[in-house]
């Protein structure tokens, strides 16, 4: 289990149902997430480990289901398999056409959705994010992914760290594409939405320098930049996109590039 201390500072306090094995993951997460483990519940937020893997919760609320990623499920098997052709929004965005998979930098992964739909679209997917705890759920659900699916997830490449700096400073092997979905704020308020991005908010705060992607996005991408969008929302950093792509309630801005 784990609380929140600070932002970047979680506590992991052991169940006294946990397992050797349990206690032994969770010395090793905390070490290589610069966690701090607690053995007793702490208050806030907090992750806990557990059979079913790892979860992001919120202790002031306990009945409240915990947050986590999980690529088994049915929903997002169910959206790969059948929404996830290439006739689904963001594919048209990413501009697949027929087995042709692309190299996509995902630089605002979150719980990996869109991610896991271009992974099994035949993408290869680096996930980029900066927070730790984030970076660790979703490490977890690639770990339980490999178990069933082990080739789906050899697809995917998890890197931690400041998106920005990252995408200035690409390491890696040259990307066609560059995703980007920045917090926003939500008006909706589904179940979903109350669950996940309360928690996440809480964790997270605002995204004050999501403007800041675009620049070195646009820099970085050899074919094109996406942007997800709430429909309502202004085009990021204010920079009109070459055309958008809409769906019920996103839309895709997609920014063309000539490298």
């Amino acid at each position: 289990m784990v609380g929140l201390a600070t932002r970047n500072n979680m506590v992991m306090p052991e169940c006294p149902l946990y397992t050797q094995t349990h206690a032994e993951q969770a010395d090793e997460l905390a070490s290589r997430w610069g966690l701090v483990r607690y053995y007793h519940t702490p208050t806030g937020l907090g992750l806990v480990l557990d059979d079913t893997g790892l979860q992001l919760k919120d202790f002031d609320n306990p009945k409240q289901q915990g947050v986590m990623v999980d690529f088994l499920s049915g929903a997002s098997e169910y959206r790969r398999a059948h929404g996830g052709a290439k006739k689904e929004p963001i594919a048209k965005a990413i501009g697949l056409k027929g087995n042709q998979g692309r190299v996509v930098i995902d630089a605002t992964p979150g719980l990996g959705r869109d991610a896991f739909v271009l992974a099994g679209l035949g993408c290869t997917v680096y996930m980029v994010e900066r927070s730790a705890v984030v970076a660790a759920l979703l490490e977890d659900g690639l770990r339980r992914l490999a178990t069933k699916a082990p080739e789906l997830a050899a697809r995917f490449r998890l890197l931690h760290g400041n998106s920005i700096e990252v995408l200035k400073q690409w390491p890696h092997e040259a990307a066609e594409a560059v995703y980007l979905d920045p917090m926003f704020p939500h008006r909706k308020k589904s179940a979903l939405v109350k669950k996940e991005m309360k928690v996440f908010q809480a964790l997270l705060g605002a995204d004050p320098d999501a403007d800041g992607l675009l620049a070195p996005a646009l820099a970085l991408a050899s074919q094109r930049v996406v942007v997800k969008r709430p429909n309502y929302a202004e085009a990021l950093a204010g920079h009109s996109p070459n055309m958008a792509i809409t769906s019920k309630k996103h839309r895709f801005d997609v920014y063309l590039t000539q490298q």
